[in-house]
């Protein structure tokens, strides 16, 4: 019983990974995954890179966008893409979302145990839960690992600094495994350029550990990532990034960005801090600083490493707001050009670990303060924890899987969304593929995201990437343009950014949905079907019976509708 009592904290962490493994792997393919930046997206392209044997190739196109670059999509020098080289898709990802809980939990253990190395045997259930809460927070999945792994970089870092060793370097090289350099690695480099300046100054002379670190990581991101860094410092290539146009906002506006960014964080990164951890780290902000005052003893306001915190998360929030600030972002861009088109606001990736960073100085003071004060930080952790299990965030599959399920199963009908299996209807696609003789001629997608045709091998003129030629960007433009004509909003969403390369409606803002049912109101399609032939286009494959086909130069194929009936499939040839 003892036992128990003492380890009860692994109760929770084994009992959630179980269930959740047994929920996605019973279930398999019939589980419902987010789509948005997803499966239209990441997991489409590395069954991509499988269709083709293009992990480690070199020198080859990819079938999408009209052929581009392997080197624009994700390194294979990374924990997360080898999933995808040795699982199925739908195993790597759900591996993918254990693992990065899994991560999490050793990253902040080994962070917390080097801090508080004294502690650390009490400290350990709060440590736990703690890392477990921030592992299963629904992040941007194919950059899981990069956000749970944050307090591993810190281990290594603070580790080096304290006592260097070359196991320690060869650690921090092989980090960017399970990092990612543009959404987090590129802001840690610079945050330890500015604690190796602040630490020179403070101990009269140079952090040489830090310093020799700060090389020894920088080259880890470009072993790793070299095919980004190819493509970022030695194409010639002008890319969308060119001519991306980001919002610029008032001050007034900006203000507001700030607050709502450091208040409700973003839905890449949603860590639902605002439903608890923020009002009790708010409160305790505002209560633990009138006491230091109260005391007389407001030096202890500059000391307090929940202060220190407090202020790093609004320094973040306050670079994602200014970043729409037009002048400074001008300036930057005009400093180094190589980053016009990036997003330096991504510094608010790091807001979700610092959040709940926070919550565990104020639990672990809790724990020091008694032993019913420490039940009380250990339900407030699982509240914490439970919060985020029981949110419907965008990417919380958990959570909308066993919803679906549930609600299919009381209520005797099907939902209208479509699971992992109806949505990219892998047997539809072949019975398609061998009826029609496809022999990768090039096609488009109407009606479904594209990333549908790509997983199941099909070469596709469109496409979704933030980083692919300005001139294909171009080409492609006189395709859609019919349809951008009609519709200002969509013409400003493509000419603005760009990254989805669809066909669009011509009356309908979106007609691209992960539903069985089709929602358009109108059955026309607006395209140049002679600059869609100019690029090589053989095939359009739509959800919607085209009412102009005929009009358009379009003869259609067939239609096939998959078994369980979640949709139908229109096959349209391009004619001369």
């Amino acid at each position: 019983m003892k036992k128990i009592v003492k380890y009860w904290f692994l109760f929770p962490i084994i009992g959630y990974l179980l269930f959740a493994g047994s929920v996605f792997f019973y279930l398999g393919e019939k589980s419902y995954i987010a789509v948005h930046d997803n499966m239209d997206l990441f997991l489409a392209q590395f069954q991509m890179l499988k269709n083709t044997g293009s992990f480690w190739k070199h020198g080859v196109d990819v079938p999408f966008l009209g052929g581009i670059s392997r080197d624009n999509l994700p390194s294979e020098l990374s924990l997360y893409s080898m999933l995808y080289m040795i699982f199925p898709t739908y195993t790597a990802y759900i591996l993918g979302l254990l693992l990065q809980v899994v991560i999490a939990i050793v990253s902040f253990r080994l962070l917390a145990k080097e801090l508080y190395p004294e502690k650390y045997e009490t400290y350990r259930p709060l440590i736990y839960m703690t890392g477990f809460a921030y592992g299963i927070i629904h992040f941007f999945p194919a950059f899981g690992f990069a956000f749970a792994s944050m307090p591993l970089a810190a281990y290594l870092l603070i580790k080096i600094y304290r006592k260097p060793s070359k196991w320690l370097y060869l650690a921090l090289f092989i980090y960017p495994l399970v990092s990612y350099f543009s959404y987090m690695g590129i802001f840690i480099l610079g945050y330890l350029v500015i604690a190796v300046i602040w630490l020179s100054i403070r101990d009269k002379k140079p952090t040489w550990s830090l310093i020799f670190a700060l090389f020894v990581l920088a080259l880890g991101y470009v072993i790793c990532e070299y095919r980004l860094f190819g493509q970022m410092l030695l194409s010639d290539e002008v890319t969308i990034r060119s001519t991306i146009v980001n919002a610029s906002l008032s001050l007034k506006e900006v203000l507001q960005e700030i607050f709502t960014v450091w208040k409700d964080g973003i839905f890449h990164a949603d860590g639902v801090h605002t439903r608890l951890v923020l009002p009790i780290c708010v409160v305790y902000f505002i209560g633990n600083n009138a006491y230091y005052l109260w005391k007389r003893k407001p030096k202890l306001i500059f000391h307090d490493t929940f202060n220190f915190v407090m202020l790093f998360l609004l320094f973040n929030s306050l670079i994602y707001g200014l970043y729409d600030f037009e002048p400074l972002r001008t300036l930057v861009e005009t400093i180094v050009p190589p980053l016009e088109g990036w997003q330096f606001n991504r510094t608010i990736f790091f807001n979700p670990f610092l959040w709940y960073a926070a919550l565990f100085l104020i639990l672990k003071r809790l724990y020091d303060a008694g032993t019913w004060q420490m039940w009380i930080a250990n339900i407030l952790i699982c509240v914490a924890a439970l919060v985020i299990i029981l949110a419907p965030t965008r990417y919380n599959d958990l959570y909308y899987t066993c919803y679906y399920r549930a609600y299919e199963h009381f209520h005797g009908v099907e939902v209208d969304n479509l699971d992992y299996e109806q949505f990219y209807a892998v047997d539809l696609f072949e019975e398609i593929k061998e009826d029609i003789c496809y022999e990768e001629e090039w096609a488009v997608a109407y009606g479904l995201h594209p990333a549908i045709l790509e997983y199941n091998g099909i070469a596709t003129l469109d496409g979704y990437l933030g980083f692919y030629s300005q001139q294909y960007k171009e080409d492609f433009r006189k395709v859609i343009a019919p349809a951008l004509e009609r519709m200002e909003e969509t013409r400003i969403y493509y000419d603005d950014w760009g990254a989805r390369a669809y066909l669009y409606s011509g009356t309908d803002l979106s007609i691209v949905n992960a539903t069985k049912t089709v929602y358009a109101t109108d059955y026309d399609i607006y395209i140049d079907t002679q600059a869609l032939k100019a690029l090589g286009g053989e095939y359009i494959f739509s959800r919607l019976e085209l009412s102009n086909a005929e009009e358009k130069n379009l003869s259609l194929k067939g239609d096939y509708t998959a078994e369980d009936g979640s949709y139908t499939i229109y096959v349209y040839h391009v004619d001369e």
